[in-house]
């Protein structure tokens, strides 16, 4: 089906464009999503304005996900998950949670598509996620994730405190990390290495005979 397109459609086509598609693609997303409408020598009439009104869509929206992506540059996604004693977490923090909470923190609807998650995500900790708002729009996110139970400030601090303390832990010395068996013997009980050495039969005659 050949069709006008309304409105810019990612990877298809820019508004005002006329291009042929397959009818299901047309009459079951297009159309119905006000994305295009058929090619009729009416539709066909309007493609200029139709192409000045996308531009300005367009123009428009790219400057909506810029100050979008200004507003996620200082946010903080909280998630709280069960987790083991060890950290581990029951499950993972997946692109769909992070979505769902960044559409709650700024009143803006996220696609989770939009969200890339670290696989790395399934203990508790500090994370970073980027949100792509548009092909010239990137973000990052920061992501707390926290035990059950437990408030993101409550697990802020237990973190610093946990960083502090191994921080200002005492020196390890050579002797504590399994220093040598030499160097932790007392000096009498230490033997040089020619003295360790057995001695050789011929070596011995031979000093007999010089004596």
């Amino acid at each position: 089906m050949r069709v006008v397109f309304l409105e810019d459609v990612e990877g298809v086509a820019k508004g005002g464009d006329v291009k042929e598609v397959k009818n299901g693609f047309a009459r079951n997303y297009l159309i119905p999503k006000s994305l295009a409408v058929p090619a009729t020598h009416d539709a066909l009439q309007r493609i200029e304005k139709l192409a000045q009104q996308a531009e300005r869509d367009r123009l428009k929206r790219l400057n909506d996900m810029r100050a979008l992506g200004e507003e996620l540059r200082d946010a903080r996604v909280d998630v709280e998950m069960r987790a083991g004693s060890g950290g581990r977490l029951y499950g993972s923090v997946t692109n769909a949670i992070v979505a769902s909470r960044l559409t709650e923190l700024t009143g803006k609807q996220i696609d989770r598509k939009s969200v890339t998650v670290p696989d790395s995500v399934r203990e508790l900790g500090s994370y970073k996620a980027s949100v792509r708002l548009h092909a010239e729009v990137q973000a990052e996110v920061d992501i707390l994730v926290h035990p059950l139970g437990t408030t993101p400030d409550e697990y802020l601090a237990e973190m610093e405190a946990a960083a502090a303390a191994q921080a200002d832990g005492p020196v390890e010395t050579a002797t504590e990390f399994g220093a040598t068996e030499a160097a932790v013997q007392p000096e009498d009980a230490q033997v040089s290495v020619a003295e360790a050495q057995p001695e050789v039969p011929g070596e011995v005659h031979e000093q007999q005979a010089e004596s």
